[in-house]
């Protein structure tokens, strides 16, 4: 692979001896040449990150690339777009997700007549104190399931998505801050379903990843009418502390120069292409590489290849791009895995 040289050859000066791994034929070393904290040195916490995917793929059956993704998101302190057809498993991974990881849960069911207070909160008038209190709602919780938002009015939508960017809601003038970490998965049906209201652009943007379940395989299908593992309720393996130290350690997996042009030739790459209407923005390049030292880290290693890269392009790129004129999603998914095989990897 052209440049591989150079790259490992800046990480091995900012590295002591220590054991190797290997990638794509050559000796790589699992550091951090940042001399940041190094993800190695919470071997318990990291133990609990395999762990937790292994249960995952024990209750998701069938499903190991989007386990990984759904956590790769999470790690990157992002939010995860779910969508596919009723049915296929997108809350049962919300569910479990939050009890492997032992985050505090809320689902909300996004219906046609939800308001926004239902979703952030009320102001209720207490006779004792003579006053108003505020009290909170769902969306206060560190991983909220917003269950087909695309069913609900685009006021409530707004409310939601202005919660995941600034991780704060102000109700009567006072700000109160979400918990940490927040989260949000939220499902979404096909938008030939009867009843939807497709989600812009803009707010499509908020979300870090878009990814499909799809049908399962039917030996795994099989395993589900007999009841079988699929059904078996999730664990704590990790609480929220070790979540916000995973986050943190995933942030300071080291992204070398070449990769990091690497990520901005695909993201100028998009804005070239005549097949999309407008290309992927300066927001969507920093997601990109965030997902891709969440994946890294998945994979416990410390550096960003170009294969992590290009793992999670397609579910953090896809959604935001707008098709030029006439052109199907489908040409555009062409096109994206076109430019994807076409940018020079380093």
């Amino acid at each position: 692979m052209t440049g591989d040289t150079g790259v490992l050859q800046r990480a091995e000066t900012h590295c002591p001896m220590r054991p190797r791994r290997r990638y794509n034929g050559r000796t790589l070393p699992p550091c951090n040449p940042t001399g940041q904290a190094n993800v190695t040195a919470r071997p318990r916490i990291v133990a609990s990150l395999a762990e937790a995917q292994t249960q995952l793929g024990r209750i998701v059956l069938g499903k190991p690339r989007q386990v990984r993704l759904a956590l790769a998101c999470m790690l990157a302190g992002g939010h995860l777009l779910l969508e596919d057809v009723p049915g296929v498993g997108k809350t049962t991974l919300a569910h479990a997700l939050a009890q492997t990881l032992g985050l505090q849960y809320q689902r909300v069911q996004f219906t046609s007549d939800l308001l926004p207070a239902d979703l952030v909160g009320v102001s209720v008038f207490m006779r004792d104190a003579g006053d108003f209190r505020f009290h909170r709602g769902p969306v206060f919780a560190q991983l909220v399931l917003a269950d087909e938002i695309n069913r609900a009015p685009p006021k409530t939508q707004s409310a939601l998505l202005e919660a995941m960017a600034e991780r704060q809601v102000t109700h009567d003038g006072t700000t109160h801050a979400l918990p940490s970490p927040f989260f949000v998965i939220a499902t979404q049906n096909p938008l030939e379903q009867i009843g939807t209201h497709a989600l812009p652009e803009s707010q499509l943007d908020r979300f870090t990843m878009r990814i499909t379940l799809g049908y399962p395989d039917p030996a795994f299908e099989r395993v589900l009418y007999l009841g079988g593992a699929g059904a078996q309720e999730a664990v704590a393996v990790m609480d929220a502390d070790q979540v916000i130290a995973l986050q943190a350690a995933a942030a300071k997996v080291y992204a070398s120069p070449a990769l990091v042009d690497y990520v901005l030739a695909l993201v100028q790459a998009t804005r070239a292409e005549s097949a999309f209407a407008v290309g992927l923005s300066p927001r969507a390049g920093l997601a990109l590489l965030a997902c891709a030292r969440s994946w890294a880290m998945l994979d416990q290693r410390q550096m960003v290849v170009p294969e992590d890269v290009q793992a999670v392009f397609m579910p953090v790129a896809a959604h935001r791009l707008l098709p030029a004129g006439h052109a199907a999603s489908g040409q555009a998914t062409a096109a994206l895995d076109r430019l994807l095989s076409s940018v020079a990897i380093p």
